[in-house]
């Protein structure tokens, strides 16, 4: 395996999540979901921060008034970092204790999406898709989703993609920007049985998206009109979990990994398992996350 990506720290999480790329403090943003830890790297500094929240969270997502918004286990709330508060906003799922929040991320509008899955017994179809608007409402896009993973917008803003985990599909819908509703749902690539299954997921400049993929060691860069892999970059881990655009020019690529529910063999052979890697000037650029505006 060609080695074109760096170890940005030597940190492992359980299971790594959600990165965020804050320009304004030039800081690689990440979570350990399950052990419910939000993870900074300033770069410059090389500085490592970490913020327990005592339960799992799944998503979170920049604030244009500063601080964070985030999908807990106990529902939405809002994170400052600097003062160590979390402050709760509601719970949709209030009652399915068997569920937790597990990707998010905000719209070309600044509302927050993130989904729900079933992390007990992994019952299909448990998980549902919300919307948490900019007025604090909350309503599901979709229902009935098994493990809800990777989201992104067309650079057009036209378009909704998303990743339900199982199905191995990226799916499309028409998207209404003004109103943050999706209709027209149509399958636009299908992830190889041997290539591991669909998770995190961002958008490049081009308007390509770009796929983590669980047990299948590798991100990979798709053109959703044609359906096409087109380009990919191996990495030394199998359970890859999600991936963002960060630095000065926003052409490092910051992937996430995962150790949980490997056995001893594996970790011999892939020790670096639920580390956080960045592919350095990649050829790729990615566009600033959207924040929430509420």
């Amino acid at each position: 395996m060609s080695k074109n990506w760096e170890l940005v720290l030597p940190h492992r999480c359980l299971l790594g999540e959600g990165p965020v790329w804050d320009a304004d403090n030039k800081k690689i943003i990440w979570l350990d979901i399950m052990k419910g830890e939000i993870h900074q790297f300033s770069q410059p500094l090389a500085q490592h921060e970490v913020m327990s929240v005592g339960q799992t969270i799944g998503a979170i997502a920049l604030k244009t008034s500063g601080g964070w918004i985030a999908a807990l286990q106990h529902g939405f709330a809002t994170i400052d970092m600097e003062k160590k508060t979390i402050e709760p906003i509601a719970d949709p799922e209030e009652g399915l204790s068997k569920n937790r929040f597990n990707d998010g991320k905000c719209d070309p509008s600044g509302n927050f999406w993130a989904g729900t899955m079933d992390h007990i017994n992994d019952e299909s179809g448990a998980g549902n898709l919300y919307v948490l608007k900019k007025d604090l409402s909350i309503s599901v896009r979709i229902k009935q989703v098994t493990c809800s993973n990777g989201m992104a917008w067309s650079l057009d803003h036209k378009t909704f993609y998303y990743i339900d985990s199982p199905t191995r599909q990226v799916v499309a819908y028409d998207f209404d920007v003004k109103h943050g509703v999706i209709t027209n749902k149509k399958v636009i690539i299908t992830i190889p049985v041997e290539e591991g299954y669909p998770d995190g997921m961002t958008i490049d400049r081009e308007g390509m998206l770009w796929i983590a993929h669980w047990d299948g060691w590798k991100v990979s860069r798709w053109n959703p009109l044609s359906g096409k892999l087109i380009h990919q970059f191996l990495l030394p881990v199998a359970r890859v979990t999600s991936c963002t655009f960060g630095g000065e020019a926003m052409n490092d690529l910051y992937v996430t990994s995962a150790y949980i529910g490997l056995n001893e063999n594996d970790l011999q052979v892939q020790p670096l398992s639920g580390c956080l890697f960045v592919i350095r000037n990649c050829g790729f650029e990615g566009h600033a996350p959207f924040r929430f505006e509420g």
